[in-house]
C-alpha cells in the first residue's frame, strides 16, 4: 500500500474544462495556463488540450475536472478523469 500511495503521489494532475463528450469513455480537456509575456510583462493565456479517459461517460461539456496521468490507453489518451 506505501509504495501504491508514493507511486499515485508522482502522478502530473491539471485541472480543466471538457470541451468535447462525443468518444465513448474519452473526453476533451482544455487546460489553461497564464505565463507572463517575456518583453511586453502583459499576462497571457495559453491552453492546452488533453484526451482523458472517462469510463462512466459522467463529464458533461463545460464541466471543470480534475485528470491525473496514467499510462498510455490508445495512441493521444494517456490521461484519466478523476
Amino acid at each position: 500500500m506505501e509504495i501504491e500511495q508514493r507511486e499515485q503521489n508522482r502522478r502530473k494532475v491539471r485541472k480543466g474544462v471538457v470541451v468535447s463528450n462525443k468518444m465513448q469513455k474519452t473526453v476533451v480537456v482544455r487546460v489553461d495556463r497564464t505565463i507572463r509575456h517575456p518583453r511586453y510583462e502583459k499576462v497571457v493565456i495559453r491552453s492546452k488540450k488533453y484526451y482523458a479517459h472517462d469510463e462512466t461517460n459522467s463529464a458533461r461539456i463545460g464541466d471543470v475536472v480534475t485528470i491525473m496521468e496514467t499510462r498510455p490507453l490508445s495512441k493521444l489518451k494517456c490521461w484519466r478523469v478523476v
